[in-house]
């Protein structure tokens, strides 16, 4: 038995890792053991929901409601919530939102048992749990790397993949068959005791930290720093843009399926909850076939073919004459919506870096749900005016159109980016007097460069302008000597002397092989120059800091 406390970071074996390796990890195997149960716990309380609001209110766009209010939380909070987890303690924010969960879940059982439950109670209430899934989910998402070593993190990140759609598999038949036999009161009291358990264990967790000399930082400051890094990532780009054009249109069978549930009328709940369990089994069968599948085909075009069977189970099921029909047509949409998301959130991984995992991913989880959001609300309100079938078809076609992306926005390719600090630059300057909220400070690379290599440097140095943004920089400019051709200056605006001393631990070694490529075409004895300036006011005043040489 490991210690509780070991650092699973620390391991390096380059061996093959297997697919259950990140269980021989204690905390990892606690956490996903808990996680299983607060997930089959999740499609209980989401068949309870759905299915209640149908009793209560038979509009569809009410219905599509419920699973708006579920969604459009993180829709609205992800990135506070993702700056959250980059800039405070991890368990602690984690401990929050479980216990808000908790306390959510409860009163949303206690109310239907006691009869006191309205549409718009059952809203807010499922609202409420949607703001502790957004607090929870970016923090998450972000600690997977404290608790296995990096080569086992796109393991983990299958098996919480796996913990998700074993739980959707059998979730909802179960919650169909609880809600027919107790009643939806009794699906949410088993939601909310969900929550006890990944909280015993998050609780009990003795999670490593590692202590800085640099004041953390400030909220405000951390979501202007996520969102620039998201404005000059191109590839992360590309990838929340495939994810907008598919869960837009995939919302549409997710918010109208409980509709189309209601019109086997004999079924009743049940029903509901096998076409829901079809679904998961669907996705736990792409979760096995998937690995083979990468084996012969990219991440683009798996995300491609996964859009468009998708689309067609979507377009199917609106002629599908009963369950067990609509059943053999969600096993593949549930593989398709697998293997499809899949591969934005591994693509995803695998391009951020530690610092500013939580705050990318955020974003990530704000494109998902706000694209689940608008499109329930929209297939919702079609409904309302074409019916729930001609809904889904509509949806169905969106996705068709939302494929046509792959030819302008591609997923990452090749081995996956070098994203962990190379800790290759020296160590900043001692300035006199010197505070950390300084600023602003200006750092200047000064290169001599021969002028037949000058277009090529050009070519080579500007490969640097998104790097410098992404760790930091205001701003990035290229200068050239008006009288001496061969000087060039590479000069970039950081907000405060502590954020330029952030740049020196988030600098990876992607970014150093960037840097290599440019200063090949320096010639001279002595590599480029580094100056440091600083404001000329406040504590800064009559100094600047001392040039050191690049490495």
């Amino acid at each position: 038995m490991h210690d509780m406390n070991d650092d699973p970071t620390s391991d390096s074996n380059s061996a093959p890792v297997s697919a259950y390796a990140p269980l021989q990890r204690p905390v990892f195997r606690a956490l996903w053991i808990a996680s299983v149960a607060s997930n089959l716990g999740t499609w209980l309380q989401n068949v309870g929901a759905a299915w209640l609001m149908t009793s209560l209110s038979p509009s569809p766009m009410m219905v599509a409601f419920v699973q708006a209010a579920t969604t459009l939380p993180v829709f609205i909070l992800a990135i506070p919530a993702g700056a959250l987890a980059d800039v405070v303690d991890r368990k602690r924010l984690l401990l929050i939102a479980q216990a808000w969960m908790l306390l959510a879940a409860t009163i949303l059982s206690a109310a239907t048992f006691f009869n006191v439950m309205t549409p718009w109670l059952l809203l807010a209430l499922t609202f409420a749990l949607g703001v502790g899934f957004a607090l929870n989910a970016p923090a998450w998402q972000a600690i997977i790397p404290e608790l296995v070593p990096r080569s086992e993190v796109p393991a983990a990140v299958a098996l919480n993949g796996v913990s998700m759609n074993a739980s959707r598999a059998v979730g909802p038949a179960i919650g169909g068959l609880l809600v027919a036999a107790a009643g939806p009161a009794a699906a949410f009291l088993l939601n909310a005791i969900s929550f006890v358990g990944v909280f015993a264990v998050l609780f009990s967790w003795r999670r490593s930290t590692k202590d800085s000399a640099l004041p953390s930082e400030r909220l405000v400051g951390a979501l202007r720093v996520g969102i620039r890094y998201v404005r000059n990532a191109p590839q992360f780009q590309a990838i929340l843009v495939r994810a907008a054009a598919f869960v837009t249109g995939a919302s549409g069978l997710w918010a109208l399926l409980p509709l189309l549930a209601r019109t086997h009328a004999d079924w009743g709940p049940l029903g509901y909850g096998v076409m829901l369990g079809a679904v998961g089994a669907g996705a736990v069968i792409g979760t096995i076939l998937l690995p083979s599948v990468r084996n012969r085909v990219n991440a683009d075009l798996i995300a491609l073919g996964g859009s468009l069977v998708y689309a067609a189970g979507a377009a199917l099921l609106t002629i599908a004459p009963g369950v067990w029909t609509s059943c053999l047509v969600l096993l593949p949409c549930g593989a398709a919506w697998l293997a499809v998301l899949t591969e934005f959130s591994s693509s995803a991984q695998s391009l951020l870096p530690a610092w500013v995992r939580a705050r990318a991913l955020s974003v990530y989880l704000l494109v998902f749900f706000g694209g689940m959001s608008a499109g329930s609300m929209i297939w919702g309100g079609l409904a309302n005016i074409i019916g729930a079938q001609q809904s889904l078809a509509a949806s169905a076609a969106w996705m068709v159109l939302g494929a046509a992306t792959y030819a302008f926005y591609r997923l990452p390719s090749g081995p996956p980016p070098e994203v962990e600090p190379s800790h290759h630059w020296p160590e900043a300057p001692i300035v006199p007097n010197a505070a950390h909220d300084h600023g602003p400070v200006l750092v200047t690379v000064e290169y001599h460069i021969l002028q037949k290599s000058a277009a090529l440097f050009r070519s080579a140095v500007l490969q640097l302008r998104s790097a410098r943004l992404r760790d930091g920089a205001i701003r990035w400019d290229l200068f050239q000597d008006a009288e001496n051709h061969e000087r060039f200056v590479e000069a970039f605006l950081v907000e405060s002397w502590a954020e330029h001393l952030r740049q020196h631990e988030r600098v990876t070694h992607d970014d150093r092989a960037l840097e290599r490529a440019a200063r090949a075409f320096h010639v001279g004895d002595q590599p480029p120059k580094v100056t440091h300036l600083v404001a000329a006011t406040g504590p800064f005043d009559n100094h600047h800091a001392e040039s050191r040489p690049c490495p």
